[in-house]
């Protein structure tokens, strides 16, 4: 089965109450979008796919990465992901494992365990929450939301019963807020 890594990371960052863009904010010596790609890359995955919009990541971005650019990033994470969907069909990806930009806390090892589950649709659970990364087979793209500020937590909803849990170490929360980012610094 071919999978691709997929790092949503086009989002304007709208609770951001710092300087510049929140992916590019300083967590522990390295913006905090690198800490979310590099996990996924070193997951090592078929692919790694980071689709980008709002901030310009490209310092950020290991040259073997597939870089989608999103330039309707404002309408919603759900067009992010469509776009991701669609590479990841033209392809001929069988699953893609999505994940955040901004939660520098998942390791690759999350990423890895997720891909490595079998089902369709796979979520990581940190301390018994559901937060991504999330697995999707090819046959559940079409499920996923088209337009919002939703990703595959409304398949998550949807499928409830069939998602196959994975107790993953780390810390998933993401970095909205300048908050946020004091309390990982």
């Amino acid at each position: 089965m071919t999978i691709a890594a997929v790092v949503l990371a086009a989002g304007g960052g709208s609770r951001w109450d710092g300087e510049g863009h929140k992916l590019l904010a300083d967590v522990r010596g390295r913006p905090l979008a690198a800490h979310s790609i590099d996990a996924a890359a070193a997951a090592g995955l078929d692919e790694l796919v980071v689709v980008t919009g709002a901030a310009d990541l490209a310092s950020l971005l290991p040259a073997s990465a597939t870089v989608i650019h999103n330039p309707d990033w404002a309408d919603g994470q759900a067009i992010s992901l469509q776009r991701a969907v669609a590479h990841c069909r033209a392809v001929g990806h069988e699953a893609m494992v999505v994940g955040l930009a901004d939660t520098p806390g998942v390791p690759a090892e999350a990423w890895l365990a997720v891909a490595g589950q079998p089902g369709d649709l796979v979520c990581a659970t940190f301390d018994g929450r559901r937060r991504p990364p999330v697995k999707v087979a090819a046959h559940l793209w079409d499920e996923l939301p088209v337009s919002g500020d939703s990703g595959a937590r409304l398949l998550l909803r949807w499928r409830a019963s069939e998602a196959v849990e994975v107790a993953c170490d780390g810390e998933p929360a993401d970095i909205d807020t300048v908050d946020d980012l004091l309390a990982w610094n």
